[in-house]
């Protein structure tokens, strides 16, 4: 079921919509649904208007996720179609949700997937679907990591095992993705699910225990992806620092890099979701020093306050976290690194936050996201004592969010002069606006990290790049000369690998 972006000529009647909310994984989610339906002979869309259903893949992850989710499916059953929720809010609370938000014509879980054309087809036909009673997915697999390929489970992202037989070779399987939004960048879904056990997270317990898929599926959807224009890979899991472990192989992200970055049109891989205490001096040295592996650490630090992290399940410490990024920038120098953390958790005193402030200042960190604390249904922290007042919170966060914003400016001001690799992602051949091309330099991630905007350099400069020559997917080295908060402002000098033009 290889598939590409053009939408088919489905029969009335058969026009569905799929809107996704939350992170890359639920975006690889959708496209193996929009793949599934397309193979069923659906019409494709991400616009409600016009759609006879509408499918919102929701995310389930805090409060305010939740609240966009609900908010999504309110809009689109307004709009006259009928509207289905799935993805995590939905396979979290499944009968709950169905029960409180009537306007939905089905809530549907992960086991719903294989059969998603078959459901949306009863939805149409006025059926109504029992939604499933939430359980712990985690019991869904054994407890042994290498105990769990032969299980019949249905994990989102790993949709072609329930079609062919993993002994089928991956070039000869059928790659169960159909692309909902173009452009030079997609997600590769590394795994799914999670073993750890963080008390702030429910993630694990909707998504299951964690799942890896096969180095020969992801070099075939690698291959496939490369062949549809993608010229930058971004491997997304729940912890991909894990990677492989269910596999028999503790290092199979070191060996995978370098195969994803020789594949013919990759000129980029970035990996994201690493966790620091498993993230291994090899791995460092393979993501800091191979060719079209970007030197890009995405860690997940949560906190640097020792107390604090053992409260939330977690290991490490301020000096053993700037012992980490001091390894990686031993090696790679202007090697990128962001992070997210939480403020306010139960029990969190003044002095964690010195404590945090102090990791903060020392880190140098390219992009720093800041969350403030709130209980999760079904966590352990949710049951902790020693809660930090709200307005204490607020006050925190307010405080390390300023704070955060002004170490990531200036850390990005540090690079002004230096060289950078440049993907261009888009171009505004406007003619009657001044020529704007947006990319992203290798510390960069999308959407999260900051923007890499293209100027003309001055007439006859050596080496100089012809802005208007540029296209989406050209990657291209350039000179840094200004900044704007995280964003940077370059002149490109050199063609390192132009995209193929049409």
């Amino acid at each position: 079921m290889v598939s590409d972006s053009t939408a088919s000529s489905a029969p009335a009647g058969r026009r569905v919509a799929l809107l996704t909310l939350g992170c890359a994984r639920n975006e690889v989610d959708s496209e193996e649904l929009a793949a599934r339906l397309h193979a069923d002979g659906w019409q494709l869309s991400q616009e409600a208007d016009g759609a006879d259903v509408v499918v919102v893949n929701t995310c389930g992850f805090v409060e305010k996720a939740k609240q966009d989710s609900i908010d999504t499916l309110l809009a689109a059953a307004d709009g006259g179609a009928r509207v289905v929720a799935a993805g995590c809010m939905a396979e979290r609370y499944g009968r709950q949700l169905a029960d409180s938000l009537p306007e939905a014509s089905a809530v549907l879980s992960f086991d719903d997937y294989p059969d998603i054309s078959a459901r949306l087809g009863a939805v149409l036909a006025g059926e109504e679907l029992t939604a499933h009673v939430p359980r712990d997915r985690r019991e869904l697999l054994p407890i042994t990591p290498v105990a769990r390929r032969d299980q019949a489970v249905s994990v989102p992202g790993h949709g072609a095992r329930t079609i062919v037989d993993d002994a089928t070779p991956a070039h000869l399987r059928p790659v169960l993705r159909h692309r909902l939004v173009g452009g030079p960048v997609a997600s590769l879904k590394l795994a799914s699910g999670c073993d750890r056990r963080c008390s702030f997270c429910a993630i694990p317990a909707f998504r299951g225990a964690f799942v890896s898929r096969t180095p020969d599926e992801l070099l075939a959807e690698a291959q496939w992806l490369a062949s549809t224009g993608v010229r930058e890979l971004v491997l997304v899991s729940e912890n991909s620092t894990s990677y492989g472990k269910d596999l028999g192989d503790p290092r199979a992200l070191e060996k995978l890099l370098p195969q994803l970055a020789a594949t013919a049109g990759i000129v980029r891989v970035r990996a994201s979701y690493l966790q620091p205490a498993e993230t291994r001096p090899g791995l460092v040295e393979v993501i800091a020093t191979t060719p079209g592996v970007a030197p890009y650490f995405d860690l997940s630090f949560q906190h640097s306050a020792e107390p604090v992290l053992r409260r939330m399940r977690r290991f490490g410490s301020t000096d053993r976290f700037l012992e980490l990024l001091a390894s990686a920038r031993e090696l790679a120098p202007d090697a990128g690194a962001r992070s997210n953390f939480i403020v306010g958790f139960p029990g969190e005193t003044r002095a964690d936050v010195a404590e945090l402030t102090r990791f903060l200042t020392a880190a140098r960190l390219d992009a720093i996201g800041v969350f403030d604390y709130s209980d999760e249904d079904g966590t352990e922290a949710a049951t902790l004592d020693a809660k930090v007042p709200a307005a204490t919170v607020r006050r925190r966060y307010d405080r390390l969010l300023s704070l955060s914003e002004e170490l990531c400016a200036q850390r990005a001001e540090d690079r002004i002069g230096s060289l950078v690799e440049v993907l261009v992602d888009a171009v505004d051949a406007d003619a009657d606006a001044a020529m704007g091309v947006e990319g992203r330099a290798a510390h960069q991630a999308p959407e999260v990290d900051g923007a890499t905007t293209l100027v003309a350099s001055g007439a006859g400069a050596p080496g100089r790049v012809e802005l208007a020559a540029l296209r989406p997917g050209d990657l291209v080295r350039a000179r840094v000369t200004a900044t704007e908060g995280v964003d940077l402002v370059a002149v490109p000098v050199e063609m390192i690998d132009a995209a193929v033009r049409p």
